[in-house]
């Protein structure tokens, strides 16, 4: 017979208790009723790990306090087969003599379990088991009343009841052996006429396995008080974890400590064992791990996998399944098939455990999570690696049967070993397609490079190389060149050999090589002799991309010239569509002339593969020409063809051909819109802002959610541009640190780039470093033969600058020469840009007329982006001059002009102007219509008249979130709420 020492109130085996006190109370109440001579039963159950065994413990420490003999057993899988194993070990039955009152005389005898489990003779713990016939077993039975091993136990029980009030402790009965749960039951029903307490605890969770009859079962619920325990809530288990640690731990640190034990006291002790071995002077860890291999001793880990091996094997595999597919699509639908399991009871267990805090409250319906990471990874712990990849084989096998997405199923072909179906094949393509439209690039590379893992025909194969390669390249991964080496070798058709070596050389030329890139499409030659459209094609990549070097670019332009004056009949479409190119920007053409011809050239049907090069080249043209309108159809006809997952040296052009069209326009807030186009964060810097691709900007409408292949140098050449225009300075500069250091600077590119940092260091203050960049940026655009202001105005440029230092005689020069190789091309964007700074550097009244004929030129063509610095420039000369009376409505108009335009630097200096002048601010208007850009006014006016968000984006070749942005700002200015008030005010206002 054991006692029990007194315990602490609420306290136990693993320190105190929380949110046990109703439970205490329970027993208590019960204890005092058996004291008084008519006992009963308590029955605790809880799941595991909720503190069965602690709280037992403190019943027993309570009630041995208030004189009561304890008596304890404690069950286990290992005694489960001997019988009377539990009552033995609760009456702590020995050898020797009985004397108590009853017909018992001697000591209390058992048999080895027999094929019906009836208790034989055995005397006592380490006697031999006695012989005895199955028929005499099953004469004698279990029964409390009659002559067994059963009514010989009762008997001794009576007669410790006789000496005093008792309590009867049993841990964990579920696993008592049959014998003891026969005699315990009958005992219940006899303990009202006893003063003794039967408190016993019970594992009692929704297992997915058939639950076995609870032990009171069989009980009237009179005869019972049974208590349930839950998990902890989150302030007993947050101030658990504060008593651990002596400084306050920081309040996310406590929720991810209450979130991971998930309510569960074992789970939580073993966390904080964990987190208390790494702790220093007491205090928390300074960060809260992400992962369980950070957790030592692993006391977690170990708890997580007793918890899951007390649940059975069919729990623990269902449990580890959620685990693995918890970021799965649809994961709830999978598990009962991945586990084996019987899918009537997964629903009803996923139930339990969100109750039981192992899982979280969910907030997308079929996607169950546990409470925290680090309660999942302990939970898969216990598969390895190759059972983890059989799991997700099974799942994609169910999802293909039942005609999942081919999303869904590759989900899990990415993580499982080779398929080897063609199916597998299938659903990796296609979702590598998918992902690559939608702009996510890694998850399409993902895809295809699992691809390269099945077996693969070689046309196959090379196509695959041939998508990844480029998506790598996209990626700036070195190996996109290699798997486009490669897929080039394994090309039989013409047709792919020529658009694999195109991608080639543009991933080549991009970072620098082209030579290698003009090699690469050169050896094709020969072996498209009988295919003239794909030799044509070949010829033009080889141009196009001969531009990233001022070398060969000039060599190959020689051989389209020579080819031109010796066999003209030779020189197909894209061949004298380059050239036409070529001879704009080296001042040897008009707008007029050069229209004529790329009109000409653009119209008639071309092969898909040439087509690229003379529509991107033609809008080049036309955006030159200021003809945008049409400029803006060509680019949109080049990029509707566009293969998105294919690099494309025409792609790339039709891009840059957008941008410079949309700063053409002066849409500056449509070219920053598609920040993934143009924003590359300084990697540590303080002010670095996240880009996040896929979110389609006017630079590629036809291509909804693609990012452009490597940001090209051009397009953040604008951005810096439009950003210094919209007075965003701190943006601008930390683009042009991006830049400085990438790329290959032969190309034209970095001439842009030159050109855009000299706009921003003559607008911050720098203008002897802005005249160092566009005259570094004249030298190199000369070296090509590009000497027309069609392309960057750097002479212009420069010569602003040297008046800004008071120079004059430098600046003169400069314009006199822009403005003779403007009147060549004719158009009123670059004549009206050198009257403008040819009046400026000449000054006195020619200067005035000169500035006067370009405010009449660029006001007749509309041309704001021009006339607004027109107008401030007339404005200074004739403030100067001591005209103030005709320079203010001028310096007026370029307020008002600025301020709608959206040209906050524009806007500042005709402010300033003003002010030098004289005159008050103008005051531009805030709100109504007259606050509107151009833009917003565009878009507005569009909504007004009943179109959807998609339909002005495809109007106006805008990204949808553009539209939303514009009429936001709309709705602010116009003080409305609505769409549907847009008609009235517009109208109203006269707009």
């Amino acid at each position: 017979m054991t006692t029990t020492s007194a315990l602490p109130l609420a306290a136990g085996l693993h320190g105190p208790l929380r949110e046990r006190s109703e439970a205490l109370r329970l027993a208590s109440v019960e204890a005092e009723r058996a004291r008084a001579g008519s006992g009963r039963l308590v029955l605790l159950r809880g799941a595991t790990g909720m503190g069965r065994t602690t709280l037992l413990e403190a019943v027993a420490g309570q009630e041995a306090r208030h004189g009561m003999r304890v008596m304890r057993a404690r069950c286990s899988v290992e005694e489960s087969a001997v019988p009377f194993a539990v009552v033995r070990q609760l009456l702590d039955t020995g050898p020797g003599p009985y004397t108590g009152p009853g017909p018992y005389t001697g000591p209390v005898a058992y048999d080895t379990p027999g094929p019906d489990d009836a208790p034989g003779p055995y005397p006592g713990p380490g006697a031999t088991p006695a012989a005895e016939s199955a028929g005499g077993r099953a004469a004698r039975g279990d029964s409390l009343h009659g002559s067994g091993p059963a009514a010989m136990l009762w008997a001794l029980l009576r007669s410790y009841a006789a000496e005093g009030p008792i309590l009867l402790t049993v841990d964990d009965v579920h696993l008592a052996d049959p014998s003891s749960l026969r005699w315990l039951t009958q005992v219940a029903r006899l303990l009202d006429r006893l003063p003794v307490l039967l408190v016993v605890t019970e594992r009692r969770q929704y297992d997915i396995g058939p639950a076995a009859p609870g032990f009171a079962h069989a009980l009237s619920p009179a005869l019972v008080q049974t208590h349930t325990l839950g998990p902890l809530s989150p302030a007993a288990a947050g101030s658990l974890v504060r008593e651990r640690f002596g400084v306050e731990p920081r309040q996310e640190w406590v929720d991810g400590c209450v979130r991971a034990g998930a309510g569960n006291p074992l789970l939580l002790r073993a966390l904080l064992e964990d987190l208390g071995a790494v702790a220093s002077g007491g205090s928390a860890p300074a960060a809260f791990p992400e992962s369980a291999g950070e957790l030592y001793p692993g006391a977690f880990t170990a708890a997580v996998s007793w918890w899951l091996d007390s649940a059975g094997q069919e729990t623990a595999a269902v449990a580890r399944t959620l685990a693995l597919m918890e970021d799965a699509p649809d994961p709830a639908g999978l598990i009962a098939g991945v586990a084996g399991a019987d899918p009537a009871r997964v629903p009803g267990w996923l139930t339990a455990m969100v109750r039981q805090g192992m899982l979280a409250r969910c907030t997308e319906p079929g996607r169950p999570r546990f409470a925290h990471p680090l309660l999942r990874e302990a939970v898969l712990d216990g598969w390895s690696r190759r059972r983890r990849e059989a799991a997700h084989r099974t799942a994609a096998q169910l999802l293909h049967r039942g005609g999942a997405p081919a999303e869904a199923v590759a989900h899990h072909l990415l993580r499982s070993p080779v398929a080897a179906t063609g199916w597998a094949v299938d659903a990796l393509m296609d979702t590598a397609a998918t992902a690559a439209r939608a702009g996510r690039t890694g998850h399409a590379a993902d895809c295809l490079r699992r691809l390269l893992d099945e077996p693969l025909t070689p046309e196959r194969r090379g196509a695959v190389l041939t998508e990844l390669g480029c998506l790598e390249y996209d990626m700036k991964s070195p190996s996109g060149v290699s798997h486009l080496t490669e897929a080039l070798k394994l090309q039989r058709e013409k047709g792919d050999q020529v658009r694999v070596a195109s991608a080639l050389g543009t991933a080549l030329a991009h970072r620098g090589e082209v030579h290698a890139a003009v090699v690469v499409l050169r050896e094709l030659d020969e072996d498209l002799v009988d295919r003239p459209d794909l030799l044509h094609a070949a010829q033009a990549a080889t141009v196009l991309l001969s531009a990233h070097d001022a070398g060969a670019w000039l060599r190959a332009i020689g051989r389209l010239r020579r080819t031109g004056l010796r066999t003209p009949q030779l020189l197909d479409p894209t061949g004298q569509i380059m050239l036409t190119r070529y001879e704009t920007t080296a001042g040897l053409l008009s707008a007029h002339r050069a229209m004529e011809r790329v009109r000409a050239l653009s119209e008639p049907f071309m092969e898909p593969l040439v087509e690229p090069y003379v529509l991107g080249t033609a809008a080049a043209v036309a955006q030159w020409a200021d003809h945008l309108d049409e400029a803006e159809r060509l680019t949109a006809r080049g990029l509707a063809s566009y293969r998105p997952q294919l690099l494309h040296p025409g792609h790339q052009a039709l891009l840059n051909t957008r941008a410079d069209i949309a700063m053409a326009s002066g849409r500056y807030e449509d070219l920053l819109a598609d920040r993934a186009a143009w924003d590359v964060p300084e990697e540590g810097g303080a002010d670095a802002e996240p880009v996040r691709p896929g979110r389609p900007g006017p630079l590629a409408p036809a291509v909804r959610g693609h990012a452009p292949h490597h940001a090209a140098t051009n397009i953040r050449a604008q951005a810096v541009i439009a950003l210094v225009e919209t007075g965003r300075m701190a943006e601008a500069q930390r683009i042009c640190r991006s830049v400085s250091g990438q790329g290959a600077q032969e190309s034209w590119e970095w001439n842009r780039f030159l050109y855009s940092r000299g706009v921003l260091r003559a607008a911050s203050g720098d203008p002897e470093g802005a005249i160092d960049d566009f005259l570094e940026c004249g030298r190199r655009q000369s070296a090509r033969d590009v000497v027309s202001p069609v392309v960057t105005p750097w002479r212009s440029a420069a010569a602003e600058c040297h008046l800004s230092l008071g120079r004059p005689q430098a600046a003169l020069p400069l314009a006199e020469e822009e403005h003779r190789l403007a009147a060549v091309w004719g158009t009123p964007r670059t004549v009206g840009r050198a009257l403008r700074v040819l009046g400026a550097a000449t000054g006195g009244r020619r200067g005035l007329d000169l500035g006067a004929q370009a405010v009449e030129l660029l006001g007749d063509a509309s041309v704001d982006t021009e006339l607004i610095p027109a107008l401030i420039s007339q404005g200074r000369q004739l403030t100067a001059a001591g005209q103030r009376g005709r320079a203010r409505p001028l310096l007026r108009e370029a307020a008002d002009r600025a301020e709608r335009l959206g040209a906050a630097r524009l806007g500042a200096a005709a402010e300033q102007a003003l002010r030098e002048g004289g005159a008050r601010p103008t005051g531009a208007p805030r709100t109504g219509t007259g606050a509107l850009t151009s833009s917003e006014l565009r878009v507005a006016g569009l909504a007004a008249e009943g179109r959807t968000n998609g339909e002005i984006a495809e109007l106006l070749h805008l990204a949808r979130r553009t539209v939303e942005t514009h009429l936001t700002h709309s709705y602010r200015k116009l003080g409305i709420r609505r769409r549907a008030e847009l008609p009235s005010v517009l109208k109203d206002s006269g707009s």
